[in-house]
């Protein structure tokens, strides 16, 4: 679960770039957060992730209130967090097997275990017959696979997955929110960061609009007209000059 009750960041420049946000995102949900440049989306991926402190208010992830967090607890809590980014990051000089099993290398997971796990999360994004390939011999769809079954090779209770669409095809977008939501279906609880409406439009379900900082929607959405009607009404594309990245 997390949940967000009156938070708000403001850093040293004196940017607000959260300002009062609350949210509550249950175990199992699937959720779109939505917002141009600067809206303070990338902002609240750092606050879940524990980069970047609130200024004000209590942000609790998958059980941990990161306000009484100690720094020693920190990789615990993202080890019950996966995230899928944008550039995919995958290590040049690693299999596509080789990259998956990296992270369960790293918090020491028995090999009998990861020789059983990490076959078996290749085979739910489709890429049994690319295992042994190098990230330089897979298209852009592919490698998002392959960071998508990194994410979630570790079991986590949350995929933050943050632009996964944004480096790939048009047409193998739809396909990567598929995965994704077959994934949810499975229980993992889902955060999908987007700029791309469209995508937003064609999936529906919940939508958590920010601009300038400050939800202005969060609901179930259905239906390309109410879509439409909503994202006028909001305005979507409103930005906060030096907020944050994305």
């Amino acid at each position: 679960m997390v949940e967000l009750k009156n938070v708000s960041v403001t850093y040293s420049s004196g940017v607000d770039a959260l300002n009062h946000v609350s949210l509550k995102i249950n175990d199992g949900d699937f959720a779109f957060v939505v917002g141009s440049s600067g809206a303070g989306k990338s902002t609240m991926i750092k606050l879940l992730l524990k980069e970047i402190e609130a200024t004000e208010g209590t942000v609790v992830v998958n059980g941990y209130n990161l306000s009484k967090l100690r720094r020693s607890k920190i990789p615990n809590l993202r080890r019950t967090i996966g995230i899928v980014f944008q550039d995919f990051r995958l290590i040049p000089s690693m299999t596509v097997y080789e990259n998956i099993a990296f992270v369960l290398r790293v918090i020491d997971a028995p090999k009998s275990y990861i020789r059983k796990r990490v076959p078996y999360v290749i085979s739910l994004v489709g890429l049994q017959a690319k295992a042994n390939n190098y990230p330089n011999e897979l298209s852009g769809g592919e490698k998002q696979r392959v960071a998508i079954a990194r994410a979630l090779v570790n079991d986590p209770k949350l995929i933050i997955a943050d632009e996964p669409t944004g480096n790939i095809d048009p047409e193998l977008s739809y396909e990567i929110v598929e995965l994704l939501m077959g994934i949810n279906a499975c229980g993992t609880t889902i955060l999908m960061v987007t700029h791309e409406h469209d995508l937003v439009r064609h999936f529906g379900g919940r939508i958590i609009n920010i601009a300038k900082g400050e939800i202005v929607y969060d609901d179930i959405m259905e239906g390309e007209v109410l879509y439409e009607e909503t994202i006028s009404t909001i305005g979507a594309d409103d930005t906060t000059e030096g907020a944050d990245e994305a």
